[in-house]
């Protein structure tokens, strides 16, 4: 039985694989560790690397077939080309780990941002938000349209980066999963839970619970939530112990508009079921002028009227009208 347990982190000037010059590294957890390098066959481009480490202890025969998995998956992530995807070039085992190279991505992660924004004490701009969700919104389309489809499961505003340019880039596949007709194998490599404030519970049971592209979504919902609100979410596993304990955006955010505070809160409602049934459903809620029709509901995306809201809560208005009619005739009964 062979355990890799993470014990040693790269150096500066180590090579990998005869060819990555690590210069430093820039993020670290538990299941691994990411780095800057120098790719010294092509002079000036620099790439990041992720080091993945299986969980536990493995047999030989578990980790010859951890490792034959790690390379069929590693090469669906090398065919992904999109805009707001860093291209994963290369990946190889080496020192008994596994390693995934990408482009390296200038500029500050969303975390860096809101934090900025928190000290400054200012919001930061809906039309901005927008932007970039609805940036992580095609990102997500593109993903989840693959065959199989991709999921990421890990997103949050830490691993989405804003370049220079102003192009959001989803910067982490650490987490991703590939789903088959019957959700029936996933990436050993590369399996986990999420963050916390960002997961579905759904996913809290790992790879034993049944996630789809409305998980994905649900970690959107709380990244833009985040991103309005400068407050993470209130997790799923205390807004499932505690209902209700989840502010609703415009109490914190005064100026967001009700139909971006609608789409936030659809996309983190706790049942999958709940939440639009994908990220489209979801970015026409953030963007659209008319109501988004769904499978089983109607999403508005418009300030209810006075008679909607009156057929919305028509038992309540008639219960306040009865306790105001009997208080009248109360106040007239001789004494």
């Amino acid at each position: 039985m062979t355990s890799l347990a993470f014990m040693d982190l790269l150096t500066p000037d180590v090579v990998l694989h005869e060819r990555y010059k690590i210069l430093e590294l820039i993020g670290q957890g538990g299941m691994g560790a990411v780095y800057k390098a120098e790719d010294l066959r092509l002079a000036g481009r620099l790439c990041a690397i992720k080091e993945i480490l299986p969980v536990g202890a493995l047999y030989d025969q578990e980790l010859a077939a951890y490792r034959e998995q790690f390379f069929q998956e590693a090469s669906i992530l090398a065919r992904l080309d999109h805009p707001n995807l860093p291209k994963v070039s290369d990946y190889f085992s080496e020192r008994g780990r596994e390693y995934l190279v990408m482009d390296y991505v200038e500029g500050r992660d969303l975390r860096t941002i809101i934090n900025e924004a928190r000290r400054k004490g200012e919001f930061l701009p809906e039309d901005q938000v927008l932007d970039w969700i609805g940036q992580l919104c095609d990102t997500l389309i593109y993903l989840h349209s693959r065959t199989p489809p991709v999921l990421h499961r890990d997103i949050k505003p830490s691993n989405i980066k804003l370049t220079p340019s102003g192009r959001i880039k989803l910067v982490d596949f650490g987490l991703v999963k590939l789903l088959t007709p019957d959700d029936s194998r996933t990436v050993t490599v590369v399996q986990g839970r999420g963050t916390i404030q960002y997961t579905p519970l759904e996913q809290y049971g790992g790879d034993t619970g049944h996630t789809d592209a409305r998980s994905d979504l649900y970690a959107l919902g709380a990244t833009c939530y985040h991103l309005v609100t400068l407050q993470p979410p209130v997790d799923a596993r205390q807004r499932f112990l505690h209902p209700g304990s989840l502010p609703y955006p415009r109490t914190i955010n005064p100026h967001l508009s009700p139909a971006v505070e609608r789409a936030i809160l659809a996309a983190m409602a706790m049942h999958p079921d709940d939440r639009p049934p994908s990220v489209e459903d979801f970015k026409d809620m953030l963007f659209a002028t008319h109501d988004v029709v769904a499978p089983g509901r109607v999403y508005m995306t418009h300030e209810p009227s006075w008679i909607d809201a009156f057929w919305t809560h028509k038992a309540l208005f008639l219960t306040a009208v009865t306790l105001l009619l009997l208080a009248f005739a109360i106040s007239l009964t001789p004494r």
